[in-house]
């Protein structure tokens, strides 16, 4: 199998981001946004996905945090879809609950070529009043996703069920999408063709 690798490179007037993905890694990490709360999430990621990443971004901090978080989640979902390339026999899709806690998180995924991002947050939760880690917010961790999700061209579905301590519940949120998402780029071995009955996900 050839290897599912790429080359991160997205530089703007707000952000200069470089690094490389191995889809078919270890879950080796070396991140360093200028985000402390955002670099443990993507370490968590990697760690449980068993992807190899590695990703420097300099941005426009004394601004806020907004134009890196998202350009980090922009970079990375293009360098997922640069790694898997056409998609020819990966599963496509995955789907991960983690605890961590009290709190507890339900991430599904489809890499399908077409955008949709939710979140589902069950009643009696409210999230703003959790405040936030470092700066970072729960908002701040779906926008990220979303950006993530624009990018790749997927569905992804977060749900949120339980939890009172922001930093639990997306640890949770992370753990269980990288799990989803190294489920979602497996090699089925009884697939050798596009995982569609169209015949095609991405844009080749």
């Amino acid at each position: 199998m050839a290897k599912r690798t790429s080359e991160i490179s997205r530089k703007t007037k707000e952000t200069d981001i470089k690094g490389s993905l191995n889809i078919d890694g270890k879950g080796e990490a070396d991140v360093k946004t200028g985000i402390g709360f955002l670099d443990h999430m993507l370490d968590l990621f990697a760690f449980h996905g068993l992807f190899d990443l590695t990703l420097k971004a300099k941005g426009d901090l004394e601004v806020d945090m907004h134009h890196t978080n998202e350009d980090v989640g922009i970079s990375l979902g293009l360098a997922f879809k640069k790694a898997l390339g056409n998609c020819r026999g990966i599963k496509r899709f995955g789907a991960s609950e983690v605890p961590m806690d009290k709190a507890r998180a339900k991430v599904v995924v489809d890499i399908s070529n077409r955008y949709a991002f939710e979140k589902l947050l069950l009643p009696g939760l409210a999230f703003p009043a959790l405040g936030a880690e470092e700066g970072y917010t729960f908002e701040d961790g779906m926008d990220f996703l979303d950006s993530f999700a624009k990018k790749l061209g997927m569905n992804l579905h977060v749900e949120v069920s339980s939890g009172s301590d922001l930093h639990h519940v997306l640890e949770a949120v992370f753990k269980a999408f990288g799990i989803a998402m190294d489920q979602a780029t497996q090699i089925d071995a009884r697939r050798k063709d596009i995982p569609s009955t169209k015949g095609v996900i991405a844009d080749e």
